[in-house]
């Protein structure tokens, strides 16, 4: 390492101070001259002292174009972590939600990070959809040159587990790109992997030749807020059911203390609750597994263990743990795993399979035991310091066994007004009321429990005097046991604050009746509300309504056109933020 020219004697130091840096600086490597030059910096900027720039010559940083598709906020997160990671690296990093971008840009993007989740069946998230369905068609370009790596995130419990994500990653490939980095799936516990993988990639993906960018932080530590890794104990001070004692299902009511919690929502977001696995399923499985009663075994399937679902990743690992080749057989036909799991969780497997496993073994087969996310249906404006929550009691039959909801038995038949629940706020930005003010007028689209955040909306709108044109679509099975919120729904209605109110009550009349049938029958008024600049919402199970409710809107605005099948004008809407989904 050849030595710096020594100071001058000009320097603004006493002559031992002139030595004392020679040596110093003079025997340092490039990084620790940066790293000292950068502190100084730094230093001086903390202090609020102007530097003088030294000349620089332009750097051209690469680029780097961060992709996500999200329905629950996850990829949009590890996307804006992922940016702040790239800019220490050197690169010139930008965020793109895949809803916002345009497919032909893709060509000039330097390299590319997608993250992207899978919802549902193997479908790309809905605000992705268009920009998916434009990917997969003829006109998508040619990637010659550029470079790109997947992460993929997903549900194991789901058959088309990160679906989307596979997709992406060939397809990429499939137009000429050159992928930098192997595909990674995660599953619900993705943060670690997650942080691994995009770690490794932007170290893969930074030019060889590229410097060293020193950051020194200078801020003083951020308190801790609540979150997932650190939830608010929340006091429930209200806890009621909603239905009739003769409906088929029971919803409940809860509200919720965040006095000193720090929490603030907006009308459309989500409160987590952590769950909690019930007593009697605990001991069921632990006899189950051969395990007997331990306490601290116990706590763990309680609070941190999910012991409800069953996936085929857990039935190939238990074979793989007990030598069981039967099981093994099961596990690699895929025809045959998927019809012994459906229906099916965890304690089918041990009582069908019966082996006894060490406590340490049978824990490493468990995913995480994840929080469970609920509209929110109340806004701050009007309650203060509380959360309130719609919750459905789920309770079924299935493979000769009642099986019941983690999360949704835990409010309904173990907690109770002075109880608490531990809670976190996830916001949903995708799902706000219209930026547009009052102009804008509102379809709100729901069934059961998806008319919590209209709910929200509702008083919101009541607080601020918003006074915009809204229309609520409301199914549910029976008008007179299942019609949940009734009477401030129609408070609302005589008051003005809901300008219209459509309800398809399935069960009442021979023929079921649902919302998507009251959207065709009154397509008309549908489609000025429409011309007139309307955002439509819908909220509610994604699995059948949404997908009846998507069809019936194709259909509605193909006939407007007179041709086509109505995709290309539902992506317009989706594209232009005037049709939102909160669905599961």
């Amino acid at each position: 390492m050849s030595k710096l020219t020594s100071l001058p004697h000009t320097a603004p130091f006493a002559p031992e101070q002139i030595a004392a840096l020679d040596q110093v600086i003079g025997s340092a490597s490039v990084v620790q001259r940066a790293w000292l030059s950068g502190f100084l910096a730094g230093l001086d900027a903390a202090e609020g002292k102007q530097a003088v720039p030294a000349a620089t010559a332009p750097e051209q940083k690469p680029k780097l174009l961060i992709l996500y598709a999200t329905e629950s906020g996850n990829s949009e997160a590890l996307a804006t972590k992922a940016k702040q990671d790239a800019a220490k690296r050197g690169f010139a990093a930008r965020v793109l939600d895949m809803a916002d971008a345009d497919v032909q840009s893709l060509k000039s993007a330097g390299s590319i990070i997608a993250i992207v989740s899978t919802w549902g069946d193997g479908e790309p998230p809905q605000r992705a959809a268009p920009f998916f369905r434009g990917l997969m068609g003829e006109a998508a370009p040619k990637l010659d040159g550029v470079k790109f790596a997947v992460l993929a995130l997903g549900d194991s419990s789901y058959a088309q587990f990160c679906e989307t994500g596979r997709q992406f990653d060939a397809r990429l490939a499939e137009l000429g790109g050159q992928r930098a980095a192997e595909r990674v799936e995660l599953d619900l516990d993705y943060e670690a992997g997650a942080k691994t993988w995009l770690s490794a990639t932007l170290e893969t993906l930074a030019p060889k030749d590229a410097g060293s960018v020193i950051h020194v932080d200078f801020q003083k530590p951020v308190p801790a807020t609540v979150s997932k890794n650190a939830p608010f104990a929340s006091e429930i001070t209200a806890h009621h059911k909603l239905t009739s004692d003769r409906a088929e299902s029971e919803t409940y009511h809860v509200e919720l203390s965040l006095a000193g919690s720090g929490l603030s929502y907006e009308p459309g977001d989500a409160l987590a609750v952590m769950a909690e696995n019930s007593a009697a399923l605990v001991a069921t499985v632990q006899k189950a597994a051969g395990l007997g009663h331990d306490a601290a075994l116990s706590e763990a399937l309680t609070r941190s263990h999910d012991i409800s679902t069953l996936t085929v990743k857990q039935m190939k690992d238990f074979a793989a743990l007990t030598g069981d080749k039967a099981l093994g057989a099961l596990a690699e036909d895929a025809a045959k795993s998927r019809e012994f799991l459906a229906g099916r969780q965890l304690i089918d497997l041990l009582e069908t399979f019966p082996h006894t496993l060490e406590p340490q073994k049978f824990l490493s087969l468990l995913r995480p035991l994840a929080p469970r996310s609920y509209s929110i249906a109340s806004s701050q404006k009007l309650v203060g310091d509380e959360a309130h929550l719609t919750i459905a009691r789920l309770a079924y039959q299935s493979a000769g066994r009642e099986r019941l909801g983690v999360a949704s038995t835990l409010v309904s038949d173990h907690r109770k007004s002075g109880d608490s629940l531990e809670v976190f706020v996830k916001p949903n930005t995708h799902f706000r009321l219209p930026s547009g003010g009052a102009e804008t007028p509102i379809v709100m689209i729901g069934a059961g429990t998806g008319v919590a955040p209209y709910r929200g909306f509702l008083q919101e709108l009541e607080a601020t005097g918003a006074g915009n044109d809204t229309w609520l679509v409301f199914g549910h099975r029976h008008f007179n046991y299942d019609f949940l919120y009734q009477l401030e729904i129609q408070e609302w209605l005589a008051s003005g604050v809901l300008g219209r109110l459509d309800l398809a009550s399935s069960r009442d009349q021979p023929e079921k009746r649902y919302v998507q049938h009251v959207l065709w029958e009154q397509r008309r008024v549908l489609r000025e509300k429409l011309d007139d600049g309307a955002t439509i919402y819908l909220c509610g199970d994604a699995k059948h309504m949404a997908r009846d409710v998507d069809a019936t809107l194709m259909r509605i605005l193909a006939e407007a056109k007179g041709a086509g099948n109505g995709q290309e004008e539902l992506d317009a809407l989706i594209s232009a933020g005037r049709y939102k989904k909160d669905v599961y």
